[in-house]
């Protein structure tokens, strides 16, 4: 035993709680930081955004689409299947060049693999001529 009246088995074990727990605040203290809200953000004015096409804000990691005349939606630029930023939309097709996936520029919804799941999206309304983030 030792001086502290603990046998070495419940010092290492309590040495080990501590530093789990050290590990654990730091991830989250310094790991991952919060993204600012898009909310009130002005993304693109509405004649950047062209009908069954749209525009790809790279700084923002967005995507604005307008599948059909005045009908503006948006989404996370970032492929759902391993993060890889997607190309400007065509032919109301959202496509990501690393590996092939394409969503619908109306939902997000994946349409061809190997992405299974859709683009997050984000609502959006008209205001004067741009798009903003509602």
């Amino acid at each position: 035993m030792s001086e502290t009246g603990l046998g070495r088995r419940e010092l290492l074990g309590t040495a080990g709680v501590t530093a789990c727990g050290l590990a654990l605040t730091a991830c989250g203290a310094g790991g991952a930081q919060a993204k600012p809200s898009l909310k009130g953000k002005v993304l693109a004015k509405t004649a950047e955004v062209p009908v069954g096409g749209g525009k790809l804000i790279e700084d923002l990691k967005v995507v604005v689409t307008q599948p059909a005349k005045g009908v503006f939606k948006a989404f996370s630029a970032s492929c759902t299947h391993k993060g890889c930023t997607v190309s400007t939309p065509k032919d109301n097709v959202i496509r990501c060049a690393c590996h092939g996936s394409e969503f619908a520029a109306d939902s997000g919804q994946a349409t061809k693999g190997p992405a299974s799941a859709p683009l997050a999206s984000f609502q959006v309304k008209v205001e004067g001529d741009g798009i903003v983030v509602a």
